[in-house]
């Protein structure tokens, strides 16, 4: 019933737009000359759309061209751009090989994304050994979307000895830092007494942050907990709450859970849930 989700998350690691300068006169000049650094923000600025229209086409040589002279985060961007054929077609080898470079440099988003390379055998080998090693001095560094992935090759024994003690000190740190799918997965180790003592009122609440950032699979979750009372005083009309919001973000799985339940509640009860789900569903922020 519980699982882990293993996803590639195509980051980008954006500076906020203001920190950056915009595109100018003085600043193209600047970087026509060769300088790697106005280069690399020519290239933002087409891709941010930031001073000049949004145009990854004309943002990839300018990433290309820092990126060639060294410049870490244009190497790293050039090859999230390859990765997801923005700007260029899409080119996983490609993706690899500036992945690679930035990654080699200590930059720890090029790191965990060469990590994902290797563990799904995209612009290179699948190996799971060395997608550990990248994700590893990415989560040393502090990236929260790499100690996640340290967690699951613990967890599963990807790559590195199976031990759901590492798992669990993994997903901690990455939850802690308000990681959405490891403190769901932190939430499964309390749930399932793997790498902590069962505990399923830390389940629940972990389920609960995750659930509120709208994760699915956290959301169902908390309807179990609700419906069975565990971690939490049983409540039906709640756990229809959280079923009901994970079918609507796309948890199929919740389909049973729901029918199971609206036979034990009253046709008010249920209006007056389905009245508080339209009313979540109104009030998330927009995209």
């Amino acid at each position: 019933m519980k699982r882990f989700i293993l996803i590639f998350v195509g980051l980008l690691c954006f500076t906020l737009l203001s920190a950056l300068p915009a595109y100018s006169a003085s600043l193209l000049q600047k970087a026509k000359s060769g300088d790697a650094e106005a280069q690399y923000y020519i290239g933002r600025a087409y891709y941010d759309g930031n001073g000049v229209n949004k145009d990854y086409k004309q943002a990839l040589p300018w990433y290309k061209q820092a990126a060639e002279q060294g410049d870490v985060v244009a190497q790293y961007l050039l090859g999230y751009c390859y990765f997801f054929g923005e700007g260029v077609q899409q080119d996983y080898n490609e993706a690899f090989r500036w992945f690679k470079a930035a990654a080699e440099q200590g930059y720890a988003y090029a790191q965990y994304s060469l990590g994902n390379c290797y563990y799904n055998g995209e612009g290179v080998k699948h190996g799971y050994k060395k997608a550990f090693r990248w994700y590893k001095a990415a989560a040393e560094q502090g990236l929260a979307d790499a100690q996640y992935r340290i967690g699951i090759c613990y967890f599963f024994g990807e790559g590195v000895k199976h031990d759901y003690n590492e798992a669990f000190r993994w997903f901690k740190a990455a939850a802690e830092q308000g990681y959405a799918y490891a403190q769901y997965s932190l939430g499964n180790c309390y749930f399932n007494g793997k790498g902590a003592k069962q505990d399923y009122k830390e389940a629940f609440r972990w389920y609960k942050v995750a659930a509120e950032q709208g994760l699915q699979e956290a959301q169902f979750s908390l309807g179990i907990c609700y419906s069975n009372g565990l971690g939490v005083r049983q409540n039906y009309k709640e756990a229809y709450y959280w079923y009901l919001i994970s079918y609507r973000n796309g948890y199929t799985d919740a389909e049973h859970n729901i029918y199971l339940i609206e036979n034990i509640l009253t046709n008010q009860q249920k209006e007056e849930v389905q009245d508080r789900v339209n009313e979540w569903f109104r009030t998330l922020p927009k995209k």
